[in-house]
């Protein structure tokens, strides 16, 4: 593994331990030339999913896209890094256990919204508004009004 700091190929791991529910291995390394210490990740490559958009494009499934959406829905909200990151790895989970090859942008659009359902419903309408690209007032108002009543 290449050290950070001196780029180095030679390091050795000092402590190796299970994260994230076993699926992911966080070591810690030293370099052999410069002696600094640095943690890496080891997790198992899946194969990779294509997200199929509204126009027909296929691009690879990026977990980091729903982050960084939740994080623009969730902004000035009362909600933790941590809770964004739960829901992404749900989110992420649900998509690979779908055990298909390909998935549409609207089922994770979907996903995204129902997680946010349950973690804020300030973030639900934001996202909601964007991704349902609310056009008028009344469709709007007819989110809201499903909100509620399923409150």
């Amino acid at each position: 593994m290449k050290c950070p700091f001196c780029f180095t190929l030679d390091s050795k791991v000092v402590d190796s331990r299970p994260t994230d529910e076993g699926s992911v291995t966080r070591r810690r390394r030293e370099c052999i030339d410069c002696g600094k210490r640095f943690t890496t990740y080891e997790k198992i490559e899946n194969l990779p999913i294509l997200v199929v958009k509204k126009d027909g494009r296929r691009e690879a499934f990026d977990s980091n896209k729903i982050m960084s959406g939740l994080l623009r829905a969730c902004e000035k909200r009362p909600l933790s890094v941590h809770r964004l990151e739960t829901a992404v790895e749900d989110i992420e989970k649900q998509v690979y256990n779908s055990l298909e090859r390909e998935i549409s942008s609207q089922t994770i659009g979907e996903m995204v919204m129902e997680k946010l359902r349950e973690l804020d419903e300030v973030a639900y309408v934001r996202f909601a508004s964007v991704y349902r690209q609310f056009r008028d007032i009344n469709t709007f108002m007819d989110e809201l009004n499903k909100l509620l009543k399923d409150k």
